[in-house]
């Protein structure tokens, strides 16, 4: 009886340890791809990046990739709800703009990016 809970408990503390080394790659590329919560809802591309828009609710947020990640540059987003003044944000970075979020409920928003000398502006979508 006592042999049989050490040789299951080795196994479990074999699989946690495999487990803990396997995770955290794929749990970091998925949370490095974005930092935007619920589903995505448009990729909106242009030169040299694109903008990745995502709903949660009442909640849009977008944030805006580059095209061939590496270089240091100037990263820009912003989220406009109808009515509403636009949110932006800006860092120089390697991958992406930092992520806007803003209540949108069921309003129309307009969203724009932009990477080095590349830039999207969207009408109004979401509607």
């Amino acid at each position: 009886m006592t042999v049989r809970r050490l040789v299951l408990g080795l196994v479990l503390l074999i699989v946690s340890a495999l487990l803990t080394v396997a995770v955290p790659g794929s749990a970091q590329a998925a949370s490095s791809s974005s930092s935007c919560p619920g589903r995505k809802v448009r990729t909106l591309p242009f030169s040299t990046g694109s903008v990745l828009v995502y709903k949660d609710g009442g909640y849009v947020c977008a944030v805006t990739v580059q095209k061939n990640p590496g270089t240091k540059r100037l990263i820009s987003v912003s989220v406009q709800a109808r009515g509403n003044v636009a949110v932006r944000k800006s860092r120089s970075h390697t991958r992406s703009s930092p992520p806007v979020r803003v209540y949108a409920g069921h309003r129309c928003v307009r969203v724009t990016g932009a990477v080095a000398g590349g830039s999207y502006r969207s009408g109004w979508i979401l509607c």
